[in-house]
């Protein structure tokens, strides 16, 4: 179960609530946003908490905190969202605090044998973002306070063609494209590493693992347009997945009525 708070990027139309932030940065979000006090970062991080124990007593393997695309935990270790002067602003040992402090609270409630992971940016590839060094940083701290695995991303929501979820992957050259910050990370980091962006292919996924690049392979659109792709592979249909990488998933989501390949339905209804 991941675990997220859009933060900057809460919709107030579904949510009827007023966006909060790290800091109220104009020039981001056209939405309304509300700087976070001491009180509101301590309530998400009860939040966490709370959230990682339900999804223990419901049943699931593990939890994934989201710390990636320009989330509200994205925001405190980005300089471009995060301009605060207190103890969760400045270097990024103090924007990384709230890292910290949300995995040991999900630690005391599920207990040191339950997964618990994160996913985060590499880089948010925009000016003033989180550059590659501080996101090895905040891993080495997530990793020193006991993160069972990372989930390598990049890019923040409004990051143009750097964004996390890029269009046109038609061929392999263009998938995995996070794989150069990837090994860097291999080389520094002494965890397990999930490589997601872009993968679409078999011969691509098993070429990152057996050369050492990540140790697991991460996908989301193309389970949304192809649930059943890993058993198709392990059939021994190893064509690529039908996603075209068209993004099309995103405006159902939006609009609250859930995530479904727009593509594939409209295919099945001509």
């Amino acid at each position: 179960m991941q675990l997220s708070h859009g933060g900057f990027f809460s919709y107030p139309k579904l949510t009827g609530q007023t966006p909060k932030a790290p800091s109220n940065v104009e020039g981001i979000s056209k939405s309304p946003r509300r700087e976070m006090t001491g009180d509101d970062i301590q309530h998400v991080a009860n939040a966490f908490e709370t959230g990682a124990k339900r999804a223990k007593q419901a049943g699931f393997d593990g939890v994934q905190i989201h710390s990636a695309h320009g989330y509200l935990l994205s925001q405190f270790l980005s300089p471009a969202f995060n301009h605060r002067k207190d103890e969760y602003g400045g270097d990024i040992r103090n924007r990384a605090r709230l890292h910290v402090e949300v995995l040991k609270r999900i630690r005391q409630a599920v207990g040191k044998d339950y997964p618990v992971l994160i996913k985060m940016n590499c880089q948010d590839f925009i000016e003033n973002g989180l550059d590659l060094q501080d996101s090895l940083q905040t891993a080495q701290m997530l990793v020193d306070a006991g993160i069972d695995a990372i989930e390598l991303s990049g890019g923040i929501l409004t990051g143009g063609k750097l964004n996390p979820s890029r269009m046109g992957i038609k061929s392999e050259d263009k998938e995995a494209y996070f794989q150069k910050e990837a090994q860097t990370f291999r080389s520094r980091i002494d965890t397990p590493l999930i490589l997601v962006g872009g993968n679409r292919s078999y011969q691509v996924a098993e070429r990152l693992v057996e050369q050492g690049v990540a140790d697991y392979i991460s996908m989301s659109r193309p389970f949304i347009r192809e649930p059943d792709l890993v058993n198709r592979w392990k059939s021994g249909d190893l064509s690529k997945t039908s996603c075209v990488s068209d993004n099309m998933c995103f405006n159902p989501a939006m609009k609250g009525d859930g995530i479904y390949c727009v593509t594939e339905e409209r295919q099945k209804s001509k």
